[in-house]
């Protein structure tokens, strides 16, 4: 009984994170399955009676889709790219000692000091002298670059715990420094590996700013410039609006839900191991 009074703050303040978290997102879902008028009438309650018109209408229409598509195209390639190249350059930085190491890698760290919206300017700058605006090469290259800080800083930290006798042990069989890298090292830092893609794929996905700015052609818009574009073009009917955020939240959401115990595993794996 003590233990439980013990934790009973901690429960406490965890049920109410919770509720900050889920009631909205009930709030969402219900006030999606009514009209305008019930909200303004019946804000809180269940709606009477349920509408579907507003989810099958958002979900029949194709500009939802398209925006779907291209937030999956570049969440996917932004996070190859950066997986691929932040797990060399962290293997480079974690298991080779050279001078200058340690200044390579703060400047890495020194990015995630660098605000995004600092760097719009000279970022639409350089996207357009290379002819990448209205491109998703544009977008996916940019997020690839801003995410490397991080992206770095939690692979390296993963990579320098693998012990030097098991890099050892794969000289003596052959292995050189690539295949250690690609057979024996990428496998080991799979917990690792999984949370930094989820990271990305959930920055890239919630990322509306960049593709604000580099894309004029409504053809490669992504789900958050739908939602703006959705919201203007709807302004008065709110509970449409609300099963557009819906649905547009359902992927991202659908992803995270599956993708929670490697993010768990992979933020706890550097602590555990010894």
């Amino acid at each position: 009984m003590t233990t439980k009074l013990k934790h009973l703050p901690l429960h406490l303040v965890a049920a109410l994170l919770g509720a900050f978290v889920a009631v909205p997102l009930i709030y969402a879902v219900l006030g999606g399955f009514k009209d305008t008028p019930q909200l303004s009438t019946n804000p809180f309650g269940l709606p009477d009676p349920w509408r579907t018109g507003n989810y099958t209408e958002v979900l029949a229409s194709p500009e939802f889709w398209r925006q779907l598509g291209n937030s999956v195209l570049i969440a996917l390639a932004t996070t190859l790219l950066v997986v691929g190249v932040s797990a060399l350059a962290s293997f480079v930085l974690a298991r080779f000692a050279f001078r200058g190491r340690e200044a390579v890698f703060t400047l890495f760290a020194v990015g995630l000091m660098f605000p995004f919206a600092v760097a719009i300017l000279p970022l639409f700058v350089l996207l357009r002298t290379f002819g990448l605006l209205d491109n998703p090469l544009g977008v996916i290259l940019a997020q690839g670059a801003f995410g490397l800080p991080m992206t770095i800083i939690i692979l390296r930290a993963f990579f320098r715990t693998i012990p030097n006798e098991v890099e050892e042990a794969a000289t003596i069989d052959g292995c050189g420094p690539f295949g250690f890298f690609w057979r024996i090292l990428l496998p080991m830092a799979r917990p690792a590996l999984a949370t930094v893609s989820v990271l990305a794929i959930v920055g890239s996905w919630n990322n509306f700013m960049l593709p604000l700015v580099v894309f004029t052609d409504q053809q490669w818009w992504t789900i958050p410039l739908g939602v703006q574009q959705f919201q203007g073009q709807y302004a008065s009917d709110t509970a449409r609006i609300l099963a557009y955020i819906v649905l547009a939240m359902v992927p991202a959401l659908a992803f995270y839900a599956v993708a929670e115990r490697h993010l768990v595993s992979g933020l706890t794996a550097g602590a555990t191991k010894g």
